[in-house]
């Protein structure tokens, strides 16, 4: 660790150094950066609450952002950062650095100017990453305490998809493409069956689970077994479920541009029929 050296503080909180087998790296730590300058080493001790930012193009995007970001703000969200890593125990992508600021100042900016932004894909959020959400929430409280500014709810539904996103090592484009298309579904059969899916039940938990899976499942290619007679009769039983089942697949598969297989519509229409049945 001694062989880490200073080239240049940033603020308080963020050093550019030069690592021995890393090259130029950021450090981002809080404190680290108080009263130190070009030449110095850094401590053994110093190094645990340390994030490195190793990636020169999260480099450049990281110091275009600090000057835009109150220092309060700025170590609540290297504390919270701090918290996701040992509540997720792994090793975050370390582009979480750039995007949950750069998330949370736009946030702060908002509130301040009294634009509050909803959150859309919160319940389906919540249901579909429960772990994340949780962390999520202590994310908000701890940048209440540590800044004294208190986000609107749906800002947890925002910071737990950065939070899977990190863990996962996921395009938080992929991701948020995932919770669009899930509202989506949702919205179609909710028509089709002419229904209202009680948000916080049970079937609607296992629902979104269910679709989350297949989901997961066509994005890696996986295929499920299709149980051909059992097809024959759903089809027969249920034809309202099962043709629902079909054009919710062909929404997938336009949205995902990936080849849903079959036996994926039979599973639906189970999950349909027992949503159908509970309303009536």
């Amino acid at each position: 660790m001694d062989n880490i050296e200073v080239k240049k503080g940033l603020n308080n909180n963020v050093l550019i150094a030069n690592h021995p087998t890393l090259g130029e790296v950021i450090l981002i730590g809080k404190g680290i950066g108080f009263n130190r300058k070009k030449g110095d080493r850094l401590e053994e001790g110093q190094a645990e609450k340390m994030f490195v930012l190793k990636d020169e193009k999260e480099q450049a995007n990281y110091i275009k952002l600090l000057p835009f970001v109150e220092n309060d703000l700025h170590e609540a969200i290297i504390s919270s950062i701090e918290l996701i890593k040992k509540r997720t125990d792994s090793q975050l992508n370390e582009h979480i650095h750039v995007a949950l600021t750069d998330h949370l100042m736009f946030a702060v900016n908002r509130i301040a100017q009294g634009m509050e932004f909803k959150n859309p894909f919160l319940v389906e959020t919540k249901t579909l990453y429960p772990t994340e959400f949780e962390i999520a929430k202590d994310v908000v409280q701890l940048i209440k305490e540590k800044s004294g500014i208190e986000l609107p709810d749906g800002e947890i539904g925002f910071v737990a998809l950065h939070i899977h996103s990190a863990v996962m090592n996921r395009n938080l484009s992929d991701v948020n493409k995932h919770s669009q298309l899930v509202t989506k579904l949702v919205q179609i059969i909710e028509e089709n069956l002419d229904i209202t899916i009680d948000k916080e039940g049970i079937d609607y938990t296992r629902l979104i689970r269910h679709i989350r899976f297949t989901i997961e499942r066509v994005n890696n290619g996986e295929t499920v077994e299709e149980p051909e007679k059992f097809a024959i009769l759903l089809k027969e039983e249920y034809p309202v479920c099962y043709n629902l089942s079909w054009k919710l697949i062909k929404v997938m598969q336009q949205t995902l541009k990936k080849q849903v297989c079959d036996a994926e519509a039979v599973y639906l229409t189970m999950h349909l029929q027992r949503l159908q049945k509970k309303v009536k």
